[in-house]
């Protein structure tokens, strides 16, 4: 059966969000991006180790890295891939961030094969689990080499690669370019999967059938969605696809906002929920309203009330 995971996403695939996921269906998560360096230099810090928490309760989990020095990523990939928290090891070539993407990181990676592969090989050398990498398909539409780059990693050693159908320059504007991802699992035979623009069930069979991946990746379209992994597996199924009630998604976004407050200082834990509900509000009556209300509310109880109330509206 084709894998559905939720894609690495800065900011938001944290423990909390990826649980909700794996409970309705996801197979694999990925940590939010690692910056290799930061590890070197600083493996104590609040800020990195609150990126590599993992769950009990949470399946396949790959760690996601970045970087463009190759003994930081291998230093990083031999002492976090000997931990045993991990199922494998990422490292990314397709963050389109001007931080990250201009500093040659990233999707910048794209612009320095040799780099890149001299990455790959290191990663995959020092890891004691296997390495995959996530890229797009190239830095701009004058330089789309994913297929050379994906051959280059099928080289090094990495057993499997995510392509997200854009390049850097196109960041999220346009269609997501499924007939390149296509291209590039036709030149490699590690598996491949297809990232980009997965907004429904029907999509993501639609996007395997014809690219022939061996499954996709969800980013987007998981925010304040976590039943959309549901819903794909009720389609492999041959069933019609469930969607969730408004008590059930105000519900599961008072879970998520317990499981933050649960976890972090409850300062931030507010600030990092306010871009949540607005997700779990989407297509709701007065979401607008009510997402400007939650934006103002700096007591956890108020917005867990509001939240409830809704829930309990939702139902008469």
């Amino acid at each position: 059966m084709n894998s559905i995971r939720l894609a690495p996403l800065a900011g938001i695939t944290d423990w909390p969000f990826r649980l909700l996921c794996f409970e309705q269906g996801c197979d694999t998560a990925y940590t939010e991006m690692v910056s290799a360096l930061g590890y070197v230099y600083a493996p104590k810090q609040l800020a990195v180790q609150t990126l590599l928490e993992r769950h009990p309760q949470e399946k396949r989990l790959i760690l996601q890295l970045f970087g463009k020095e190759p003994d930081y990523i291998a230093r990083t990939a031999a002492a976090l891939s000997d931990t045993g928290r991990f199922d494998g090891i990422d490292i990314n070539m397709g963050c389109p961030a001007h931080k990250v993407a201009c500093s040659g990181e990233g999707s910048g990676l794209m612009r320095d094969p040799a780099l890149a592969e001299r990455i790959l090989r290191a990663a995959v050398k020092a890891s004691s689990v296997p390495v995959s990498v996530k890229m797009r398909l190239g830095w701009d539409e004058n330089s789309v080499n994913a297929v050379e780059i994906a051959k280059m990693a099928e080289d090094c050693g990495v057993t499997e690669i995510a392509v997200h159908g854009r390049t850097r320059q196109q960041m999220y504007a346009g269609e997501a370019d499924w007939e390149m991802i296509a291209r590039v699992r036709e030149a490699v035979s590690i598996p491949v999967l297809g990232n980009g623009d997965i907004f429904s069930a029907e999509t993501a069979l639609q996007r395997m059938e014809e690219s022939g991946t061996a499954g996709v990746l969800i980013g987007r379209g998981a925010l304040g969605n976590p039943w959309i992994f549901s819903q794909i597996r009720a389609l492999q199924r041959g069933e019609k696809p469930a969607s969730p009630t408004v008590r059930e998604r105000m519900e599961t976004a008072m879970r998520h906002y317990r499981m933050l407050l649960e976890w972090k200082p409850e300062r931030i834990a507010v600030n990092e929920m306010r871009k949540h509900i607005g997700w779990y509000l989407r297509g709701l009556r007065g979401a607008a309203q009510t997402r400007a209300r939650v934006n103002t509310m700096e007591n956890p109880l108020e917005v867990l009330a509001l939240l409830q109330s809704i829930a309990d509206a939702g139902e008469e």
